[in-house]
Formats: structure tokens, sequence, C-alpha cells
């Protein structure tokens, strides 16, 4: 699966996508990250990427022509072509992004991301160029690069022979809509007063099992 980001500060994401699971998926070539700085699509010499939006306001804009040629310059690289590419903008009025987005998501060969940046981006880039728009919640972020670390760390976690317990993802939170996984404990069986239940030394599988189930949720 490969993973095209569009951005305007590609630095951002070299320390997060050279360590752990992300490092050991590219190591392994199950994914493949590519990072493309927007302003290499722009025409004047001050590599312009925004102006100042049209009937006023504060802030600034993302222009829709740079975006546009980096989309396109990325879907011809890729031999499938446009089909098998899901062009996605972060947008804080996009869709809430959730676990069952990144199994929907897992499915394309390639995802371009975009990530916006000032006031906004041009309303042309979600209406003709993106395929669909995502938000990581009812909050307001500096730019795209964060939701884009996430859905990317989100989606490659799912992927067959990242993880190296294939049940990780079967049984943890969210793995199943509204499911909250059961809590976690390791050694030392004792710290500060605070025990370890007894159940889960017990080496009784089915009680073990029970205990899970019960203390696992469901959420409303």
């Amino acid at each position: 699966m490969k993973f095209d980001i569009i951005t305007i500060f590609p630095e951002i994401f070299d320390s997060y996508f050279s360590e752990s699971i992300i490092k050991r998926a590219r190591g392994k070539n199950l994914i493949e990250i590519m990072i493309t700085n927007l302003r290499d699509y722009t025409q004047d010499k001050h590599r312009t990427v925004d102006d100042t939006p049209y009937g006023g306001g504060a802030g600034m804009v993302m222009k829709v022509e740079p975006v546009y040629k980096a989309v396109e310059a990325i879907k011809s690289k890729n031999p499938a072509g446009q089909k098998s590419a899901r062009v996605i903008l972060f947008s804080a009025k996009g869709k809430r992004y959730a676990q069952k987005d990144a199994a929907r998501l897992k499915k394309y060969e390639n995802l371009i991301l975009i990530c916006g940046r000032y006031e906004g981006v041009d309303e042309r880039v979600a209406k003709h160029i993106a395929d669909e728009e995502i938000s990581l919640g009812d909050f307001v972020l500096t730019g795209g690069e964060i939701p884009a670390m996430a859905v990317v760390d989100s989606i490659v976690r799912l992927i067959p022979g990242v993880l190296g317990n294939e049940e990780s993802a079967k049984e943890e939170s969210h793995s199943q809509e509204g499911y909250l996984e059961y809590p976690q404990y390791t050694k030392p069986e004792e710290f500060e007063d605070w025990k370890v239940p007894k159940v889960l030394l017990s080496g009784n599988h089915k009680e073990i099992s029970e205990w899970r189930k019960k203390h696992s949720k469901n959420k409303k």
C-alpha cells in the first residue's frame, strides 16, 4: 500500500515515520510513504501556496492550482492511475474519522493525503479534487500533518504482517463498533498496594476469558 502526503512542511514526518511499527512496515516493503512538497508545484519565484480570500476575511487560503498539479503528478506515477487512488483532504469541516474508516481505506492501493494550512483550503479542492474530507474531531489544528500521521498509523497496523501478533488488531478497542477493550496488566503483581486482579494470575483460561468479557465495554 502506498501513502502520498502533500504538505508544505515535509520534514515534519521524518521522525514519526522512522520509528516503531511504521518503520518496520516500511522495512518489510509492506507500505510505501512518499512526501510531496506542495511548493514544488507552484509557478512563481516565491513558491506561493496561499492568497487572500475572496470576499475578505482574516487569514490566508491555500490555492487550488498547486494542489491540483501535485495530485495529478502523483496519479500519473501510479500504473493503475486514478481508480486505485483515494484523495483525502484534512479539514475541520470533514467527517469525523473512526476505526471503520481505517478498515475501509485499507482496501485502496494508494491514498493521497492533502494537508491543509492557514485559514483553510480553496473550496474547489474539496469539491473537485478530493474524494472525501476527514477531521479528527471537533477541534481545530494548525494543519493537516498530525491528522495525516494519525490516519497512516491507524491503517498501517491493520495491514497483514505489520503487527507481530495479528490477534492484537482483532481484540483491541474499536475493533468492533463501540467496543472498548478490557483492562490490561503486567508485572509487577503488586505496586504501591495496587494489585493485579487475582483471576488474571489463576491460569484458568475460562475464568480469565469471562473476566475480560465482563470488563470490556460497549460505548453507548
